[in-house]
């Protein structure tokens, strides 16, 4: 028996080997290392295997005779099983999401318990759930896009994906809050409000952030879907004015028209 050609030289484990030569004949046992791989003979020069779940390393490759005899001993490489990514879901989640809401699961295949999440090349805490599933919170960080891998180990890394950070401020609500001696709350309800967010009232901004004591009228940060505007106004005469909600980082909301007085 003798091995003229090894296609391909390595390989992770599924994949098919062929191996080309002599003397493929009879009954024939193919081992790597000291694990018997099953094969099938396609003729006296022609013999394919598919490499089983071993860990990735330089294994010894040759075929053994029912009588004993063997061929010559080949170095074969095993390389780490890549992990394969299909999708994540969800792809997009808001910046001020809280618990569950930050939660995202990577589809895929290849996983295995030593899978890690790389977010924008740094590993993150993950948790495979199967072999073709990973779940990870997504950390806190700016708005925008944002790349995703799975790495096994032996460095086998998947395609990147990219997950979306949503971090523009959307006012879906302004209503009347409690009323004061001279004063009143005009309460602002939406999405991705910041402690940082500013408030335009009619283009005049008005901090969360950094309260001006001089200044009457204010804003205050409750949690990312609401803000309070502390607004003063002259008389009760219901009046026509514009609110919108600006982040540190230059998104925006829409502008709203508000009637209150």
């Amino acid at each position: 028996m003798t091995i003229l050609s090894i296609i391909p030289s390595q390989a992770e484990p599924g994949m098919s080997v062929t191996l080309y030569g002599s003397g493929f004949t009879g009954s024939l046992r193919v081992f790597l290392g000291n694990t018997e791989v099953p094969s099938k003979i396609i003729g006296p020069r022609q013999l394919i295997f598919q490499i089983p779940k071993l860990s990735p390393g330089l294994y010894a490759l040759y075929i053994r005779r029912d009588d004993g005899m063997t061929s010559k001993v080949y170095n074969f490489s095993v390389i780490p099983l890549k992990p394969e990514v299909d999708g994540l879901s969800p792809d997009r989640v808001l910046a001020c999401a809280e618990g569950k809401d930050r939660e995202v699961e990577i589809i895929g295949s290849n996983f295995n318990e030593r899978s890690q999440v790389l977010f924008d090349g740094a590993i993150i805490k993950s948790r495979v759930l199967s072999p073709e599933a990973i779940a990870f919170a997504v950390p806190r960080v700016t708005g925008g896009l944002h790349n995703i891998q799975v790495r096994n180990p032996g460095d086998a890394s998947s395609l990147v994906l990219a997950i979306y950070i949503d971090s523009k401020p959307e006012i879906t609500f302004v209503s009347q809050g409690e009323e004061y001696v001279n004063y009143y709350n005009l309460v602002i309800e939406g999405k991705n409000f910041m402690s940082t967010s500013m408030v335009l009232v009619d283009g005049k901004r008005l901090s969360a952030s950094s309260l001006n004591l001089n200044e009457r009228e204010r804003v205050y940060y409750q949690d990312c879907n609401r803000l309070l505007y502390e607004r003063h106004p002259y008389d009760t005469t219901p009046k026509n004015f514009t609110v919108q909600v600006l982040n540190a980082d230059g998104q925006e909301s829409s502008v709203v028209q508000v009637t209150a007085p």
